[in-house]
């Protein structure tokens, strides 16, 4: 996914044909860039992920190159600020988070394999501990003095779990639907329980407002099978899901082969 000017991709997330996967998101006033530094693998952050995608196959391959790298502060054009961000990297084995500060590179093992925005990654593993006690069964009933509790509802193991659109908030929630998410084997199955646990840190239009009507939303929920590479996406305002394969498309082109977002509503009229 990628917003493209002059013929290039400015990438939101991707995916190479190694199965190799990154996604950037919102890290403001925090992500630090820095100018060019010798002996360093210079990057300008805009090239970040087609960097890494186009050199590595895995996590570990990743780690090599970060591990000496330098994110530089060179914006892509006069017009385009440069975008504060840090970076969920992921293949079928492990996830990383990278993010770049004012003292450097930071790398993060990520093993439940979520990320939101701020805070920083370590402040969000760190919060989980607060909710050690969230379960995905009913508590058992019992006596408060002479009071006898009892479960009135379903779900009542998860009370306390955040319903807030903070993106701490959702960073818990999503890493407990994700964490205790079952789903059967299948393709389909699979990918429809992705976008199931995506959908429980959906942003609505009209919750979040950024100034005088205008809302912060989820503009794309994206799915990669990372073995086949294959892409899915849905729109805020089109539920159905979109399937693009990369191996129906010629990857030794030298030509930039894009589709655009099928935004609209798609409704199935049954009669």
């Amino acid at each position: 996914m990628a917003h493209i000017v002059e013929n290039y991709p400015l990438y939101y997330d991707a995916i190479n044909e190694c199965g190799l996967c990154i996604a950037g998101l919102n890290f403001v006033n925090n992500a630090k860039y820095h100018s060019i530094k010798e002996g360093k693998i210079n990057i300008a952050q805009y090239e970040l992920i087609p960097y890494l995608l186009g050199k590595c196959r895995s996590v570990d391959e990743v780690l090599e190159i970060l591990r000496n790298a330098n994110i530089t502060n060179i914006p892509f054009n006069d017009y385009l600020p440069l975008a504060q961000l840090h970076w969920i990297i992921s293949d079928t084995n492990k996830s990383i988070t990278v993010e770049s500060m004012e003292d450097g590179i930071h790398i993060y093992d990520n093993p439940v394999g979520v990320l939101t925005n701020n805070p920083p990654f370590d402040k969000q593993m760190f919060a989980l501990n607060n909710y050690a006690y969230l379960k995905t069964k009913n508590p058992i009933d019992e006596a408060f003095d002479s009071y006898k509790l009892s479960s009135y509802s379903r779900g009542m193991g998860g009370i306390g779990l955040p319903g807030d659109l903070s993106s701490q908030s959702r960073f818990i929630r999503v890493s407990f639907v994700k964490m205790n998410s079952k789903s059967n084997d299948d393709e389909i199955s699979s990918v429809s329980q992705f976008f199931h646990i995506l959908n429980s840190v959906d942003q609505q239009r009209g919750l979040c407002e950024l100034k005088d009507n205008e809302y912060e939303i989820t503009i794309y929920t994206s799915c990669c099978n990372a073995s086949k590479g294959i892409y899915y996406y849905t729109c805020y305002d089109n539920h159905q899901i979109n399937k693009i394969d990369m191996h129906k498309e010629n990857l030794d082109s030298s030509s930039l082969i894009s589709f655009s977002l099928i935004s609209n509503e798609n409704i199935n009229e049954q009669n």
